[in-house]
């Protein structure tokens, strides 16, 4: 069986600065794998680990997939190849066209599951996967905490606010994978020197045949809300004036 596990490169967070127009600069943060993406790679592996499956990591989008750093993290976690379509045009793509470039890259590298994380660590959109399984016509689930071999399909389990929804997948087929699903291992070191052997593929969109289509919708801007300024009042004690103190504060905010 042939895995394809998508994900996204999103920048890091703790290096994402506010600055005073209440709008993110993000020229000092470097890339990472989207951390919901880390649960997709995992599960493959487990997946692939019981009748050494080939695995194949695939991602689109912009200049943040230039970072060898993240090429060699990717790989150190299992995959057997890494195939990066970049293009300008993916540089702030909305689900849509990063969903029509995954399916036209998949196409061509062909595959029997495709796995997705449940959403990515920046937009959090939670349509990437579903759109993908769309476009390809493909049996598509989402909100998976479970997979298990079964025969020639697939056993997965969908944890729904009061039950398990147990569905038999046929394959080729699109699954969304949730956070609970697995812990992601951390790679040990014959693992990330192992990972610069490996083969990567990059694309063009010339390559896959894909091109940005009439957007739906447009990213006009990403805003940060005013912050308010700590009023520094500390209540060292207990007393009976204290907490009334306490209670007045709270009303004057909650009000």
């Amino acid at each position: 069986m042939k895995i394809i596990t998508c994900f996204k490169l999103v920048p890091e967070e703790q290096d994402i600065v506010v600055t005073p127009e209440h709008t993110l600069n993000f020229d000092n943060a470097d890339a990472k794998i989207s951390q919901f993406d880390l649960n997709a790679i995992e599960a493959a592996v487990q997946i692939a680990s019981e009748a050494d499956d080939e695995i194949a990591a695939l991602t689109v989008g912009g200049s943040l997939l230039q970072s060898s750093k993240v090429r060699k993290d990717v790989l150190s976690r299992g995959p057997h190849a890494l195939y990066l379509m970049q293009d300008a045009q993916l540089e702030h793509a909305l689900p849509k066209d990063t969903a029509r470039a995954i399916a036209a890259a998949t196409k061509k590298m062909g595959f029997d599951l495709i796995l997705f994380g449940e959403g990515s660590g920046d937009l959090y959109a939670q349509q990437v996967g579903l759109l993908v399984g769309e476009i390809l016509q493909l049996p598509t689930v989402s909100a998976v905490s479970s997979i298990q071999r079964h025969g020639e399909k697939l056993l997965v389990e969908r944890t729904l606010e009061d039950e398990i929804e147990v569905i038999e997948l046929s394959l080729p087929a699109v699954v969304c994978v949730t956070s609970d699903i697995n812990l992601p291992r951390i790679p040990s070191m014959k693992a990330i020197l192992g990972a610069g052997k490996k083969p990567v593929h990059c694309w063009q969109a010339s390559d896959i045949a894909w091109s940005q289509g009439l957007p739906q919708a447009e990213l006009v801007a990403i805003t940060v809300p005013p912050q308010t300024e700590r009023k520094h009042i500390i209540l060292d004690n207990d007393s009976p004036e204290a907490i009334a103190e306490l209670a007045e504060h709270l009303k004057k905010v909650l009000n």
